[in-house]
């Protein structure tokens, strides 16, 4: 009997260039150059360009059968988008919502310091990305579990601050941008516009912030244990270990 492959959630890699195409470009170009009358118009063009990443969105969390908040999340963006275009809503509350998403990580990650569970482990110091383990045990044997406690405080502040920075620029870009009626074409338009935009202004600052970080913790982990890169990340101990 012949043994169907399947797909281990665990073995999902980022494609990056993927989601840039399917999440960004298309719909962009859909919005800017699609959405007159003599093409799509302006609802059609609107469903269209956000099926894409909607569809994306939904095909990953059901393909890898893992839960994804900030996937999750995408697709509340999405959705809120299309609402406020296809109800015609004022155009404020766009910027309203691309400022909410980050903002109420943010404020996650903020309110996470005061429970057991603080995100910065979830999403950086974790058995995923590091050798947890490893480098608690260290910590433990110099006596330095507390002084690194305090650190990992201070770089879930920074963490927050990132979110509160995208908050920031959406909303001033969404209020920049978009100032057409929900539901015509300009207003299509002005939104494929702001989707373009949103990599360069705010994704790659994001980005860069959030490898400063990384390399924060990187170096305070060195610097309290003496372990060298190889050591400190997850992949490279399984590695050798197998």
């Amino acid at each position: 009997m012949k043994n169907t492959p399947t797909q281990n959630p665990s073995s999902h890699k980022p494609r990056p260039m993927v989601d840039l195409l399917i999440s960004i470009v298309i719909p962009s170009v859909i919005l800017m150059k699609f959405s007159g009358d003599e093409h799509l118009g302006a609802t059609s063009a609107l469903i269209a360009a956000l099926a894409f990443p909607f569809l994306w969105g939904l095909f990953e969390l059901l393909k890898y059968k893992k839960f994804n908040f900030v996937a999750l999340l995408g697709l509340i963006s999405v959705l809120l988008t299309g609402g406020i275009g296809l109800l015609q809503l004022d155009p404020g509350w766009l910027a309203v919502k691309e400022a909410a998403i980050p903002g109420v990580i943010g404020v996650a990650v903020l309110v996470s310091t005061y429970t057991r569970y603080p995100l910065i482990r979830t999403i950086l110091y974790n058995p995923k990305v590091m050798n947890v383990a490893k480098i608690q045990k260290i910590l433990e044997e110099r006596g330095s579990s507390q002084e690194f406690e305090t650190r990992l405080l201070k770089t879930t502040y920074y963490l927050s601050g990132t979110f509160f920075f995208s908050s920031m620029m959406n909303y001033l870009l969404a209020k920049w941008i978009v100032t057409s009626a929900a539901g015509s074409a300009a207003f299509n338009e002005e939104l494929g516009k702001m989707t373009l935009l949103s990599y360069p202004v705010i994704a790659i600052p994001s980005t860069l912030m959030m490898a400063a970080i990384l390399y924060y913790l990187w170096r305070t982990i060195h610097g309290m244990t003496g372990l060298s890169l190889e050591n400190i990340l997850a992949s490279n101990n399984t590695d050798m270990q197998g």
